[in-house]
């Protein structure tokens, strides 16, 4: 965890970009995207594949992403590039994506426990972002 310019940072997942399909993808229409969780024991991983036409800037489809939890969303983004959002993929869990150097960087801003975030976009309850394919 750090902070920067009164808003704390803390580390909540990577986004890496893949061209493979995996077990339990979920599917964005909006984004023309299906995300899938990694087993992972100590690193949330999520991976992101793309369609043709999707929407979203070029640097989240090809470069992986770190994603922050932070303290307040509105100052995290203030006087930043920002490539996406803020936008609310699920209820109770706000984010933006900015442009950091050459890397996108996740911005979340919740209260939602690591369980509930998870479990909803698992399940596709209180989910607008996902549904299960």
């Amino acid at each position: 965890m750090f902070m920067r310019d009164g808003v704390t940072y803390e580390f909540h997942h990577l986004g890496i970009p893949t061209s493979e399909p995996r077990a339990g993808e979920r599917y964005s229409a909006q984004f023309r995207m299906y995300t899938s969780d990694a087993e992972c024991a100590r690193l949330r991983v999520q991976y992101h594949r793309f369609e043709e036409g999707s929407p979203l800037p070029e640097s989240l489809r090809t470069v992986p992403h770190a994603a922050f939890k932070v303290s307040d969303l509105m100052k995290a983004i203030e006087g930043e590039t920002v490539l996406l959002g803020p936008y609310e993929p699920i209820d109770g869990f706000r984010v933006a994506v900015i442009q950091d150097g050459e890397a996108p960087v996740e911005l979340i801003e919740t209260t939602l426990s690591d369980e509930q975030i998870w479990g909803r976009a698992k399940s596709g309850e209180q989910a607008s972002l996902y549904r299960k394919v």
